[in-house]
């Protein structure tokens, strides 16, 4: 017999093996078992932006919050659709409230690091990507980002020590 949970491994396991649009089904038989888990409508939420569903998942993880408020990875989902969708002040709400639940995110404090550079608010990007690489010392993507803030900022000392801690590790897998 099927189960949520086994519905929900096997739901992440297509995910993760980049066949998101096959996992949505699985996710949403385990819903109609627990509607109110909220981890299935995030993991939902994930394929569905994984497949380009972005109202649906927008939706998914709304539905996760309604359920869980305090759901950090809801919140940072939201923040990244609506930073994708080019609604800044969404986003920023958004990281902004995932970030209150949970402030030892690296990956959030990188992607809000994001957002606030791509806004041409450097400074604050800087604080953003400093604190992810506090968080992280090894997360090669905030040490990227940091490197082109303090470019941004005219600061060529803190760019070129970033850069060098840059080559000394292996670049992401993607």
């Amino acid at each position: 017999m099927e189960t949520a949970a086994t519905l929900n491994d096997s739901g992440i396991m297509l995910t993760e093996a980049n066949r998101p649009s096959d996992a949505i089904p699985l996710f949403r038989k385990a819903l109609i078992l627990e509607p109110q888990n909220p981890l299935l409508w995030l993991n939902l939420g994930i394929a569905q932006h994984q497949s380009g569903e972005f109202d649906g998942a927008e939706e998914s993880f709304l539905r996760c919050r309604a359920i869980d408020d305090e759901n950090s990875d809801a919140w940072e989902a939201l923040a990244l659709l609506n930073y994708e969708r080019e609604r800044y002040e969404e986003a920023e709400f958004f990281y902004s409230g995932a970030l209150e639940r949970n402030d030892s995110s690296s990956r959030g404090w990188n992607n809000f690091g994001v957002l606030y550079f791509a806004e041409g608010s450097y400074n604050e990007a800087r604080d953003c990507f400093e604190r992810a690489v506090t968080l992280d010392p090894y997360y090669w993507d905030a040490l990227f980002n940091l490197r082109d803030a303090c470019r941004e900022l005219g600061d060529e000392r803190a760019a070129a020590e970033f850069d060098r801690r840059l080559k000394e590790l292996p670049p992401p897998r993607r």
